[in-house]
């Protein structure tokens, strides 16, 4: 099965030639073209059509040289009438004519007449019919979109060679026969011949692809199924459109030529790659038109600036009317047109500028935080932003810093402010010159020079009012010797009424004097004391004492201003000392004095440090830096409390005494010693001395009374006859028991001999003792017990630290 073909040596058809039962075959667009057709044609019929374009582009006119057939302007051939075809057939011309050109052509037309198909049957003997070797194939075929008919309209014609012998049937199937879009398609079951039912969109359906099937009519299939590819060539049918229906861009006003605005895009439906979808732009219309400051590149669409002219001020929106036309811009070209917006962004162009060459304000005296004057300025730059917001600054005439100008944010206004009080007295006017800029940083234009900053002037006028007293200065100093007596006058605060320049007339009254020191004198302000001033007191801070008085006019207006009583310092205060003294033997034997004088520096330090007589034998002070002393002990010393009495002087020789109470433990920071307190209360603080021969002798014998005692109590308890043992006494004396908490009475004879003749202490007296410290050589001592003789005496070694401290103190000699 074949498809039928052309003439031999003919090109391919390139447009589709339709026909209700013929099909079209040519060998050239402009030579003999034959047609087969039935022999029987009715009124109307489509016999076949030609490609009139591709024989003569430009034809104007086409007719037939036979009346019975009508050519249209596509080409297509119709019969005028019915008309019966007679063996071998019929010819006729169609002539072609360009009037322009001047040109003309011809084609001949030859119909072929076809008779009846005759219905053959297989016959038995050929049950094993073999399919063909050569494949059937069809001519490549294209529809044109939109064709305007008629319908329906011939396709192609598909051919089987066994239809040479047998009765062959064709049908089709695929998309626009049994898929959608149904009905698209059908096929003539006898002859092969494939019609189209109505137009196609190409933008809708590009390609269908079918298969064509023969079968005989007891249903054999001598051929395989044949596909069939008819694609739809495009007609330019789809204006292109702009892709967006609004468009907006925006450049900076100033901007160089040659700045690119942005890209237009548009859409054409049509097939890609061709001429119907190659799209060319252009501007029709700036608005407004004059000066031209854009273009456009007809391929890309890329909008550019072509001036250097484009101010926001005198235009901020430009509007062009672009035209998009495919067909590659040709005057036949489907075209749309669309409207571009460009809007200028703002630059600081534009310096402010102030609506007055001068201003004038008035202000009373000794006002702040008032507003005087309002200044207004234009600048034509885009409101509300910084290239539009002003910047007030005062150049000149502000140097005490009594005016201050600020920008109200709500009308761009420069507020003129008083915030430091002007005095009538002193200056009537004052003339500023502020100038004013914008927030932004001013953009120059290209070739341009930025321009110089906009100044104007301002004259102030002060106003006269009557004012109350001044204080001025507000703080005054005056001075005073330390420790001056009560009933003393000293110079008060004076304040002045500028009207006058006097003080006549003003009352005075204290604010503040924390100690009550003074009373003031209503009329004149002068201070009386009534209190001695003393430069130590705690309400003195840096030798300074102050006193705030108030100063009030016969109108009641008032200033206030502080007397700072400045003390001279008296050397009235000697060197003080801590008393209480700790030497921790294990870390240090010596501790540091540092006493403090409450005078100044000048009657303060270097200080003398001298030790009395009756200390100097065990003791040694020396003065370390003038401001620091060393206390340090000549030999060993037990551990107990010491009265050691010193005299401290400072640089002028004020001195004063001092007892100090030396603890000297067994410590290694002051802070470890763990002395009892009842010891210091309890012990007499005599100084450090060296028990004569009469004091031990008193102590060994109410020490050796007091154990024969407790030895009778003993043996009258037990009421038996048994050997005690009795520990060894080192110190070879009899021990006696006190648990009295001060000294007995038999310490007390001792006491009395350690007195001479002028009833002074000698240096053999007897201490009061307690703990003494670890290590003890003395033995242990204790009272009778009533313990039985199997228990031992192991008790005595676990008796309070006093009876070893007593029993070292006596063997000591």
């Amino acid at each position: 099965m074949a498809a039928a073909s052309a003439a031999p040596g003919g090109l391919f058809c390139r447009q589709l030639l339709f026909s209700l039962l013929v099909l079209i075959l040519f060998c050239d667009a402009c030579q003999k073209i034959s047609l087969q057709v039935p022999s029987h044609l009715q009124a109307e019929t489509l016999v076949g059509k030609v490609s009139v374009k591709e024989c003569l582009r430009s034809a104007s006119l086409i007719r037939s040289s036979d009346p019975d057939f009508r050519v249209l302007e596509d080409g297509s051939v119709y019969t005028t009438h019915d008309l019966v075809l007679s063996p071998p057939g019929k010819s006729f011309s169609i002539f072609l004519s360009d009037s322009q050109q001047q040109e003309q052509r011809e084609m001949e037309i030859v119909l072929e007449a076809r008779g009846k198909k005759v219905l053959r049957k297989r016959h038995t003997k050929n049950a094993a019919l073999k399919r063909s070797k050569r494949r059937w194939a069809p001519i490549p075929c294209s529809l044109m979109e939109n064709s305007l008919g008629p319908f329906p309209q011939h396709v192609q014609q598909v051919q089987s060679d066994a239809a040479q012998n047998y009765t062959i049937f064709y049908s089709i199937s695929g998309p626009g026969v049994d898929k959608e879009p149904f009905n698209l398609f059908f096929i003539n079951k006898d002859t092969g011949d494939i019609f189209c039912t109505r137009s196609i969109d190409r933008e809708q359906y590009q390609e269908f692809p079918l298969y064509a099937y023969a079968t005989t009519a007891d249903g054999y299939a001598p051929e395989y199924p044949l596909p069939l590819l008819f694609k739809v060539e495009d007609d330019n049918d789809n204006a292109p459109y702009f892709e967006n229906k609004v468009t907006i861009f925006t450049v900076p006003e100033n901007c160089r030529t040659g700045t690119s605005v942005g890209k237009v895009t548009a859409i054409d439906l049509d097939e890609p790659d061709t001429l119907h979808t190659r799209l060319k732009y252009k501007i029709l219309q700036q608005i407004p038109d004059h000066p031209k400051h854009f273009s456009i590149h007809p391929d890309t669409g890329v909008i550019t600036t072509t001036s250097l002219l484009l101010d926001r001020e005198k235009c901020d929106t430009y509007q062009l009317i672009m035209e998009v036309r495919d067909m590659g811009g040709q005057h036949f070209g489907l075209f749309n047109t669309g409207t571009i917006t460009i809007s200028l962004e703002d630059e600081n162009d534009n310096s402010p500028y102030f609506t007055e060459n001068s201003y004038f304000a008035e202000v009373e005296e000794n006002r702040i935080d008032v507003e005087i004057l309002r200044m207004k300025v234009h600048d034509l730059d885009l409101p509300n932003t910084a290239h539009s917001k002003a910047v007030y600054t005062i150049l000149q005439g502000n140097e005490n810093g009594n005016f201050k100008i600020s920008t109200d944010p709500n009308t761009n206004e420069g507020v003129l402010c008083v915030v430091k009080p002007l005095n009538y007295e002193a200056i009537r006017q004052v003339t500023l010159q502020i100038g004013v800029v914008n927030e932004a940083q001013f953009s120059k234009a290209p070739n341009s020079q930025p321009p110089s900053m906009c100044t104007t002037t301002v004259t102030v006028k002060v106003k006269d009012s009557d004012e109350g007293p001044e204080c001025q200065p507000p703080v005054k100093v005056i001075q005073s010797k330390d420790g001056l007596p009560a009933g003393q006058e000293l110079l008060g605060y004076k304040a002045m009424d500028p009207e006058t320049r006097s003080s006549e007339g003003l009352r005075y009254k204290k604010l503040g004097d924390e100690d009550n020191w003074f009373e003031i004198n209503e009329n004149t302000g002068d201070l009386k004391t009534v209190k001695v001033l003393d430069r130590e007191s705690k309400f003195v801070k840096n030798d300074q004492y102050n006193v705030s008085v108030v100063a009030t006019d016969a109108g009641g207006r008032s200033c206030t201003g502080t007397l700072v009583v400045l003390l001279e310092d008296n050397n009235d205060h000697p060197p003080q000392v801590d008393k209480d003294v700790t030497i921790c033997q294990h870390a240090q034997d010596f501790a540091v004095l540092s006493p403090m004088d409450a005078d100044g520096p000048e009657n303060g330090p270097p200080f003398q440090f001298l030790l009395d007589n009756s200390a100097s034998k065990h003791w040694t002070l020396g003065s370390k830096d003038g401001k620091t002393a060393i206390l340090r002990a000549k030999q060993h010393m037990d551990y107990n409390y010491y009265n050691v009495p010193i005299t401290i002087k400072d640089r002028h020789g004020l001195a004063a005494k001092h007892v100090l109470s030396v603890r000297v433990c067994d410590c290694t920071t002051p802070s470890d010693c763990r002395m009892s307190s009842q010891v210091r209360d309890r012990d007499v603080k005599l100084p450090n001395v060296i028990l004569g021969k009469w004091a031990i002798l008193a102590m060994v014998l109410g020490s050796a009374l007091l154990l024969c005692a407790l030895f009778t109590c003993f043996c009258v308890v037990t009421k038996r006859t048994v050997k005690k043992c009795i520990p060894d006494d080192v110190a070879q004396q009899n021990l006696i028991v006190s648990n009295t908490e001060g000294p007995g009475e038999e310490v007390m004879k001792v006491y009395l001999c350690g007195q001479d003749e002028e009833h002074k202490h000698s240096e053999d007296y007897v201490r009061s003792y307690n703990y003494e410290g670890k290590g003890s050589m003395a033995g242990s001592v204790g009272c009778c017990s009533d313990r039985q003789e199997e228990e031992g005496l192991e008790f005595l070694d676990h008796l309070e630290p006093k009876f070893r401290t007593l029993a070292k103190t006596c063997i000591r000699k």
